[in-house]
């Protein structure tokens, strides 16, 4: 396994919208592997396959220590396949807008499919912060971030914050 460098606002590919994996084959379940590694070294909850530079349909996601009876998810092409109207405010960060939290409404419950490491079609249907996290990381997907759901001013402060700590820090 191999800790993999995540990319942070401003960076362009961030914004690029990730392609279908055609196929779940070891190269894949490798990569998975990388991505799960590098989120719990990084102290994430979420990584998607965008956030380390890989313009595929991938995410890993594990609240389990915020959320027990929750277990690692390693979703290869999710899409979510309903929303509810009602939603819910959380305050989120991403690990690609490190250090920064802001509030943002998203849908309350969901309901999505995705083909596991095994290429084993899944669903999964969730009212509570895993369905937060699952449609974040899901926005990466598309090229979103969560700063994106912020007024153009707050946005642009996150990223010229983000920008003087990667200053600091070279």
């Amino acid at each position: 396994m191999a800790l993999l460098t995540v990319l942070t606002v401003p960076d362009a590919r961030l914004r690029i919208k990730a392609k279908p994996v055609s196929v779940v084959d070891d190269a894949i379940r490798t990569f998975l592997a990388d991505m799960i590694e590098t989120m719990y070294a990084e102290d994430g909850v979420g990584l998607a396959a965008p956030q380390v530079g890989i313009d595929k349909r991938l995410v890993v996601i594990d609240i389990s220590e915020r959320a027990p009876g929750t277990a690692l998810l390693k979703m290869v092409n999710p899409e979510i396949t309903w929303r509810s109207n009602e939603l819910n405010t959380c305050i989120e960060g991403c690990l690609s807008v490190p250090e920064l939290r802001a509030e943002v409404s998203r849908p309350k419950a969901i309901k999505m499919q995705y083909l596991d490491e095994n290429g084993t079609l899944q669903h999964i249907e969730s009212d509570d912060e895993l369905a937060t996290c699952i449609q974040h990381e899901l926005d990466h997907l598309d090229g979103k971030l969560y700063i994106d759901y912020l007024s153009a001013l707050k946005r642009q402060m996150f990223i010229n914050k983000v920008k003087r700590m990667q200053k600091y820090q070279d």
